[in-house]
This record gives structure tokens, C-alpha cells and sequence, in this order.
């Protein structure tokens, strides 16, 4: 996964940052697992107060909720937490685009972008078997190298298979 889950500029600390503004839990729960919904609400009534001083003590107080429910949030992924990341770092172009669909309910631009760049890669890697195929009865070595390209094709395409029909988020 990209930087983004994690990240100071992502989805979660978005949500932890709404919630602390508001003084309402519920913007930050459906982020984490619901059975780490009493540690995020210990870590909330604990912030809360502090984060109305503001200034460095309210900042860190605040960057400690926003682990806790990072790191609950990878937890519920299956994801280790590798601490948050710094804000703006480059998740590549899909999840600005995906962020655009929802924001604007159109799938076209990401339908697009996602298609291209499949198209590209199957171009690519089908080229490249192609190229090595008169090797397939050559020698080991160049047949070896037939086989790893001609299966690397087949392993990537039954990935992406299994990527764009696997279920919501990471949950199996």
C-alpha cells in the first residue's frame, strides 16, 4: 500500500484530526476494527482535553491519538504500523484519481487511467515474451530466460486478477 493510510495527509488522520475539531468520536470509529473501538475512545477522552491548549503540548498530544488509530487501522488491515508518514509524500497518481471519482462520483478518469496503464504493462511484458520466444529450444540460459518472462506474464496477469477481484480494501 502506498503511503497514504498512514500518512499525516491520508484518509485516517483526516478523520482523526475532523474528530478531535469536532469533539466527535464517530468521525474517527468507522477507520478502525470495531473490536479497537474502546482503545481509540480511551485515547480520545485522554486527547480531547489537551488538544484545546494547542501549542506543543495540544500538537502532541494530538500526533499520539493519530498513531493509536493508525496504528489500529493497519492493525485491522493485517498491516504492520511503521509509524505515520510525513504529509504529501507521492502515493502515485491512482489515489488522487480514485479520491477524485468519489468526490465527484465519476469513474471515467479512473477507469482510464487504470486501463491504460494495464494495457501498457500487457503490451510490455507480452512484447518482451515474444522477443525471448525463439529462445524457448536455445540453450538452457536462453530458454531459462523464455520461461521466466513467458511466466512472469502468467503469475502478474493471475495477480491482477486476483487484485481486482478480491473484496473491499484489505480484508479477505
Amino acid at each position: 500500500m502506498p503511503p497514504h493510510c498512514d500518512s499525516m495527509d491520508g484518509p485516517v488522520v483526516t478523520a482523526a484530526r475532523r474528530a478531535l475539531a469536532e469533539g466527535d468520536l464517530a468521525i474517527v470509529l468507522p477507520y478502525v476494527p470495531a473490536e479497537a473501538e474502546p482503545e481509540v475512545a480511551t485515547a480520545f477522552e485522554q486527547v480531547l482535553p489537551i488538544h484545546g491548549i494547542g501549542g506543543s503540548v495540544g500538537e502532541l498530544a494530538d500526533r499520539w491519538f493519530f498513531e493509536t488509530v493508525v496504528r489500529l487501522h493497519r492493525a485491522g488491515e493485517g498491516a504492520p504500523y511503521t509509524g505515520l508518514k510525513a504529509a504529501g509524500q507521492g502515493e502515485g497518481p491512482v489515489i488522487a484519481v480514485a479520491e477524485r471519482a468519489i468526490r465527484t462520483g465519476s469513474a471515467d478518469e479512473l477507469v482510464r487511467v487504470l486501463t491504460e496503464v494495464v494495457a501498457d504493462q500487457i503490451k510490455t511484458r507480452l512484447d518482451r515474451v515474444m522477443a525471448l520466444k525463439q529462445q524457448e529450444h536455445g540453450s538452457v540460459a536462453a530458454a531459462r530466460e523464455y520461461v521466466e518472462a513467458m511466466l512472469g506474464l502468467q503469475v502478474w496477469a493471475h495477480k491482477l486478477y486476483l487484485a481486482a477481484t478480491n473484496g473491499p480494501h484489505h480484508r479477505r
